[in-house]
């Protein structure tokens, strides 16, 4: 599905299973689609219990978040998926064990990878909230910048193949909203500091 050519046999284990397949690729594929509804109506939940300069401070969040999330959606699913089947589907510890999975297990991986990468790519609008409630300062995520370097690098280990190659292209886009990260706040406490004087 995410790759040309996947070096693995898939097997149905269950009499209604390419059914349930293609049942949750459609339910999966509409909620993607309707991400931006699915926020918007849970931020309308939200926005009334909000105070008016709170309102002002996330004003555009529903843009930002669906436009993130779809960039991180795009790059699972074309950059990390593919590098995962296609590392797993050919590893193999011994030439007597064969590979052949079960779709459900397949779509597991593919699904989890994929809008894990999304969620990673709303770092920025996190970063933007968290430092218009005080919670983090430029200066905090650039004094732990080399430590969240080594989480990244660590965490795109986890979720790729274990090659560095692999491991470098995914780090970069998270390493760079990190940095986006750091100028969002750090334009946050500009306008604060305007506001002051």
């Amino acid at each position: 599905m995410c790759s040309d050519e996947i070096p693995i046999d898939f097997q149905s284990t269950t009499v209604s299973g390419q059914f349930s397949y293609a049942l949750m690729m459609s339910f999966m594929g509409g909620l993607v689609l309707a991400f931006p509804f699915v926020f918007y109506q849970l931020w309308s939940f939200v926005k009334p219990g909000l105070k008016s300069n709170e309102k002002m401070m996330v004003k555009g969040i529903v843009f930002y978040v669906s436009m993130l999330f779809f960039i991180g959606i795009l790059f699972g699913y074309f950059v990390v998926a593919p590098m995962s089947v296609q590392f797993f589907g050919s590893y193999s510890i011994s030439k007597n064990i064969e590979n052949n999975f079960t779709i459900s297990s397949y779509m597991s991986m593919i699904l989890s990878t994929i809008f894990y990468t999304g969620l990673f790519f709303l770092l920025p609008v996190i970063a933007y909230i968290m430092g218009k409630i005080g919670l983090v300062s430029s200066g905090f995520l650039k004094k732990y910048r080399k430590h969240s370097i080594v989480g990244v690098l660590i965490l795109a280990a986890i979720i790729t193949p274990p090659d560095i190659i692999s491991q470098v292209i995914v780090s970069i886009p998270i390493l760079l909203l990190y940095e986006i990260g750091i100028l969002v706040v750090k334009r946050v406490e500009k306008k604060r500091a305007n506001q002051v004087d």
